[in-house]
This record gives C-alpha cells, sequence and structure tokens, in this order.
C-alpha cells in the first residue's frame, strides 16, 4: 500500500474515531457519574481489531512478536495517552465534569487535534531533532489562530 494510501486512511479511521467518540458522548445521561464502561467498550473493540490483524498476520506466517522491548514499552506509553485522551473526550462530550455542558464537536475536535499538531511540531524539533524552520511556525500559528477562530464563535 502506498504511502499516500496509508495517510489518508489513517486520517479517515482518525476522524471516524474522534467523530464516534462524540456521537458516544451524546447519548451519556445526565444522570451518569461516570463514562469509564464507555471507555472500556472502546478499549476492547481497538484490542479486537488489533488481535484480529495479528490473528491474519499469524495466519500468513509472519512473526508477530518479533519487536525489542523498548517498542513494546512507548507502545504501552503511548496506549496510557490515548486512554486517558478518551476518558477525556466522553467527559468533554457527555458534558460530566463540565457542568453538565455538553461540547460540541466542531470545537472539541479541531482544539484537541489542531493542539496535538503544535505540541507535536514543538517537541519533535526538540526531542528528535526533526525539522523546525519556518514553515513550521508559520503553520503553528496558523493553526493556533485556527483554534482560537473556532473556539471565539462559541
Amino acid at each position: 500500500m502506498s504511502t499516500s494510501l496509508l495517510l489518508l486512511l489513517a486520517t479517515v479511521l482518525y476522524a471516524g474515531y474522534n467523530l464516534f467518540i462524540k456521537v458516544s458522548g451524546d447519548h451519556i445521561p445526565a444522570s451518569a457519574t461516570t463514562i469509564v464502561s464507555a471507555t472500556l467498550v472502546l478499549q476492547l473493540a481497538a484490542l479486537f481489531t488489533s488481535a484480529t490483524f495479528a490473528g491474519i498476520l499469524t495466519m500468513r506466517g509472519m512473526d508477530i512478536l518479533g519487536l525489542p522491548p523498548r517498542a513494546y514499552l512507548w507502545a504501552a506509553l503511548a496506549g496510557i495517552c490515548i486512554g486517558a485522551a478518551e476518558i477525556t473526550y466522553l467527559y468533554l462530550f457527555g458534558g460530566l465534569g463540565t457542568g453538565a455542558v455538553k461540547l460540541s464537536a466542531n470545537i472539541v475536535i479541531p482544539f484537541v487535534v489542531g493542539g496535538t499538531i503544535v505540541l507535536t511540531v514543538i517537541v519533535s524539533a526538540a526531542l528528535f531533532h526533526e525539522a523546525f524552520g519556518w514553515s513550521q511556525i508559520a503553520g503553528s500559528v496558523l493553526v493556533v489562530s485556527g483554534i482560537i477562530l473556532l473556539y471565539l464563535d462559541t
């Protein structure tokens, strides 16, 4: 599969994740005190998807456990971050902990995804010594400006 096709697929799937978690949050009743069961279902579905993919690869004779321990450590840390992000998303979308105000997808998702872009640009330059020139600075400023414009409209 080409890099462009994988990038497009990852974008569509990540958009689906963001939008479906919003719909899940919309179905959280005002009387709910926690959203942990929804995050567990989300994680079980993700585990099922990964296990199915691993099963297919195993049936094709591929070694699915041949990674070094550090790869698993960093993957686990990424899993902790995404799990905590899912919990936070559902609290925002469900109105829990926000004074029962359910936030809209067109505010939360651009804020989180746009903020992720800016943080990633900065951290990847600082930690991984990746490119950080005028185009990254200008792009980050535009993303932050866009977030501010979207947020001011509420």
